[in-house]
């Protein structure tokens, strides 16, 4: 087995190193091979829109309108969001909000309560 990392793009398993840099030939991206040991070291972490840590447990208030997709159903300012849960992904809020039901959420739409 390789002991080169995945491409962090599309999580191939063929890279290749070339120089100085690790190259994915199936999406083309392209790294410095430094900056892959320093990803494994450092821990995920999440921001409000204001740069406030979040973590698991917290609250926090939506800043904006939000429409939901597939509905006529609108997220509205001020909207106050408890006991949130952060994952991994695009939306990296998942939560429950009273009168609409589960929905996940973007960081930068909201604020610490």
């Amino acid at each position: 087995m390789s002991d080169l990392p995945k491409c962090p793009q599309c999580s191939s398993e063929y890279t290749y190193a070339d120089g100085e840099m690790y190259v994915c030939p199936e999406c083309a991206h392209e790294w410095a091979a430094t900056a892959a040991t320093d990803s494994v070291d450092q821990a995920k972490v999440w921001k409000d829109a204001h740069g406030n840590l979040l973590q698991d447990g917290d609250s926090v208030t939506v800043i904006k309108d939000l429409k939901i997709k597939g509905s006529s159903s609108v997220v509205k300012v001020g909207t106050k969001v408890k006991n949130i849960r952060l994952i991994d992904g695009d939306h990296d809020i998942d939560c429950k909000i009273d009168g609409i039901g589960a929905m996940q959420l973007k960081s930068e739409f909201v604020k610490k309560a």
